[in-house]
C-alpha cells in the first residue's frame, strides 16, 4: 500500500481556523498519510492556502453533503491507503493518537471500524457509543419537552451505563471520527448516497457490523466541538428528518429483529463487565429506564 493512512474532511463554509487545527492534527505524523479537503462550499476561496504536498484539496462547486463528500476521497485511495479516516473539522488531537489506532488496528485483524474517546475541548466526555436508533428514541431526542424524561432515554441509548473506560463492540459509533480498515469499503460499499446528512453513519455502521467488529477503543483521545446543528436550524432538523425516514424506510421501522438483537447484546455485555460495590456497598442507583430497544 502507498500510505498507511488517508483522510478526508469535507467542508461547508468551515471556519478555517478550526479547519486548520484539524489539518495539523493529521499532518502532525511519522506515518506515511495522505489527507482529502473535500468543499462543498459555494465559493472556492481556500485552495491557495494549501500547500504541504501530503494534502489533495477538491472543489465540488455543490454542497453535495456527507457521504457524497467523502465517496469522492474513499474512490481515490481503495488501493492506496490500509486506513481511511473519516473526520469532522471541528476535532483535533496529538500525534500519538493516529499511532495508537493505527497500531491497534493492526493487531486486531477482524476489526472493521474504530472510533476513540470522543471529549469536548473542556474534557468532558462525550457520549458517542450508541445503541441502534429506534423511532421511539428520536422522536423523544428531538421533540419531547420533558428534559428528564429525555435523559432516561439518553440514558440508556448512549450506553451511559458503560464507564468509557474500555473497549466494546458498539453498534453506532459516530461519524465524527471513523477510523476504518480501507477493505471495508471494498466488502460492503462507501456511504449511501440517498442521506444527504444525518443517519448515514448508522447506516453505515450496520453494514460494516455484517462482516466486521465496530470497535470504542479508549486508548486514543480526541477533541471535538460537537454543534448539534440539528438541534438549532428548522433547515437542518428538516434534513435530519428526511434522511430518518430514508434509514427507517430501508432497514425497519416497528420491526427490526437484527436492531433488537444486536442492542440486547451491547446492553448485555455492557452488564457482564458491571461489578458489585467492594466491602458491602450498594450499586450504582441508575434511572428508571423506559424500553428503547425494540
Amino acid at each position: 500500500m502507498k500510505f498507511n493512512i488517508t483522510a478526508s474532511i469535507v467542508i461547508f463554509n468551515s471556519d478555517f481556523s478550526m479547519l486548520q487545527r484539524a489539518i495539523n492534527s493529521f499532518l502532525n505524523t511519522s506515518l506515511n498519510v495522505r489527507l482529502f479537503i473535500i468543499d462543498n462550499s459555494p465559493h472556492n476561496k481556500i485552495e491557495s492556502t494549501f500547500s504541504d504536498p501530503r494534502i489533495e484539496y477538491i472543489y465540488n462547486n455543490k454542497n453535495f453533503g456527507f457521504g457524497i463528500g467523502h465517496n469522492v476521497a474513499i474512490e481515490k485511495i481503495l488501493n492506496q491507503s490500509k486506513y481511511h479516516l473519516i473526520m469532522n473539522p471541528d476535532t483535533y488531537y496529538d500525534s500519538q493518537a493516529l499511532v495508537s489506532m493505527f497500531n491497534f488496528m493492526e493487531e486486531n485483524k477482524d476489526l472493521g471500524l474504530l472510533m476513540p474517546r470522543v471529549l469536548y475541548p473542556d474534557g468532558r466526555n462525550q457520549f458517542l457509543c450508541k445503541l441502534l436508533p429506534t423511532p421511539y428514541i428520536q422522536i423523544v431526542r428531538r421533540f419531547m419537552p420533558i428534559p428528564s424524561f429525555v435523559e432516561r432515554v439518553n440514558y440508556t441509548y448512549e450506553l451511559r451505563n458503560f464507564d468509557y473506560n474500555s473497549t466494546l463492540d458498539i453498534p453506532f459509533l459516530s461519524g465524527c471520527f471513523m477510523f476504518i480498515r480501507t477493505e471495508v469499503f471494498k466488502k460492503i460499499g462507501m456511504f449511501d448516497e440517498n442521506f444527504f446528512m444525518y443517519m448515514e453513519d448508522v447506516d453505515f455502521c450496520r453494514r460494516i457490523k455484517k462482516e466486521y467488529r465496530t470497535v470504542f477503543f479508549p486508548g486514543a483521545t480526541v477533541y471535538h466541538e460537537y454543534h448539534k446543528g440539528a438541534y438549532k436550524s428548522l433547515k437542518l432538523l428538516k434534513k435530519f428528518i428526511i434522511s430518518s425516514i430514508y434509514y427507517y424506510n430501508k432497514w425497519g421501522w416497528l420491526f427490526d429483529k437484527e436492531r433488537k438483537r444486536i442492542n440486547s447484546e451491547t446492553l448485555n455485555m455492557i452488564k457482564s463487565r458491571q461489578k458489585p460495590e467492594l466491602n458491602g456497598g450498594s450499586k450504582k442507583t441508575v434511572p428508571n429506564i423506559p424500553a428503547v430497544i425494540d
